[in-house]
């Protein structure tokens, strides 16, 4: 018993893990339309430049060295979206942007004179931008758990851990690409315990299991049992053999 609290006591504490920023912005010194800096982005990178919060906000900050930059920011319609098809609700705008309804000024670009608050602005101007590369990747290739986790090691940093509902919001843009039913978080079952771990050490802090899933007593005589996310519906986490053969994700933090 005394083992056993021995090994619990050190992980309780780690449920206070700092968030891992799963993006990094590159600015781009180079004059472009928001179409011509959306495209480079693409080939270049990941996309321009998605926000999810303040922190993403003032990471992006750190790197802007332009009085003008364009963002992912667009709108169609009445609605404004995210050029790489984020969910985000994250909006910065100066007061009273945006202020052209209808005008032509369907794009957003950042200005640093006003504390990085956004602008709409015309698509046609040319500018200087923000890309930015997710740390977060779907491997399309059909893989056992150990395999995916391997895979990850040697390719990346590891198999992805979900340590907030943030994480699990990109997780969920990730796994939309999948081939597979499910895709393999890097979670698995220390069976004598009947606890689920991250590889990378941490307890299961923050939950995203499907009902019947994760909460109960898992069967391990006949085989181990890892955490996926599913692909479709509502995206939640599922216990599977570990002998299944997923798409995975790794990360790259």
């Amino acid at each position: 018993m005394d083992q056993t609290l021995n090994f619990i006591l050190p992980l309780i504490a780690l449920c206070s893990v700092s968030e891992c920023v799963q993006r990094q912005y590159h600015f781009i010194n180079e004059n472009k339309t928001w179409t011509e800096a959306q495209r480079y982005c693409r080939e270049n990178y990941t996309d321009l430049a998605t926000i999810d919060n303040m922190n993403d906000m003032n990471e992006l900050k750190k790197s802007v060295n332009s009085s003008f930059v364009w963002i992912g920011l667009f709108r169609v319609g009445d609605s404004w979206q995210w050029s790489d098809q984020s969910n985000s609700s994250f909006r910065y705008w100066y007061t009273g942007e945006p202020n052209n309804l209808g005008g032509g000024e369907n794009c957003a670009d950042v200005i640093q004179k006003s504390q990085g608050k956004w602008y709409d602005t015309s698509c046609n101007n040319l500018l200087t931008f923000m890309c930015h590369e997710d740390k977060l990747f779907l491997i399309k290739e059909n893989l056992t758990w150990s395999e995916a986790l391997r895979y990850c090691r040697q390719n990346h940093v590891d198999l992805v851990s979900v340590h907030s509902e943030e994480i699990q919001r990109r997780v969920m843009n990730v796994v939309k690409g999948a081939s597979t039913a499910a895709v393999w978080l890097g979670l698995h079952n220390y069976c004598i315990m009947n606890m689920w771990l991250w590889v990378s050490g941490e307890m299961v802090c923050y939950h995203n299991w499907a009902p019947g899933n994760g909460t109960t007593q898992e069967n391990c005589k006949l085989e181990n049992r890892k955490g996926a996310v599913q692909s479709g519906g509502d995206q939640t986490w599922i216990s599977l053999p570990e002998s299944h053969k997923l798409n995975f994700i790794c990360s790259r933090y």
